[in-house]
């Protein structure tokens, strides 16, 4: 009896400290891939408006197929100049509040294991 008591005393902290890592890393993958594609999809569009709703886009569906939604993480997008300007950089920088595995939002409240965050440069290309 002791055995199966002290056996998930000890199981359940390690099965959730196992699940929490695993959202983190997730999120981390999360953050990298939106980032690194929005600041693709921006420099290659035409017009600064429809570069921006591109980005926001390709982070949203790269923070998706993780499953994370839009209202957890927020993109900001930063140009050297003049944006979509030949020779410019873009800067896309993705936020991310990873949420406690099996933990409810409760009353407006959002427990969060970590905020991750990453950073993708792109330049414009000179010749189109």
């Amino acid at each position: 009896m002791e055995f199966v008591f002290l056996g998930v005393l000890l199981l359940v902290p390690v099965v959730y400290l196992v699940l929490t890592v695993g959202q983190l890393q997730g999120g981390s993958f999360a953050v990298v891939g939106a980032a690194d594609q929005a600041a693709k999809v921006y420099a290659d569009a035409t017009t600064p408006q429809e570069a921006d709703a591109r980005a926001r886009e390709a982070a949203r569906i790269a923070l998706a197929d993780f499953g994370f939604g839009p209202e957890q993480a927020v993109v900001d997008i930063a140009c050297s100049g003049e944006c979509l300007t030949p020779g410019t950089t873009v800067t896309v920088v993705v936020r991310l509040e990873v949420p406690l595995p099996l933990v409810p939002a409760i009353a407006g409240t959002h427990p969060s294991a970590a905020t991750v965050d990453a950073t993708s440069t792109q330049i414009v290309e000179r010749f189109g």
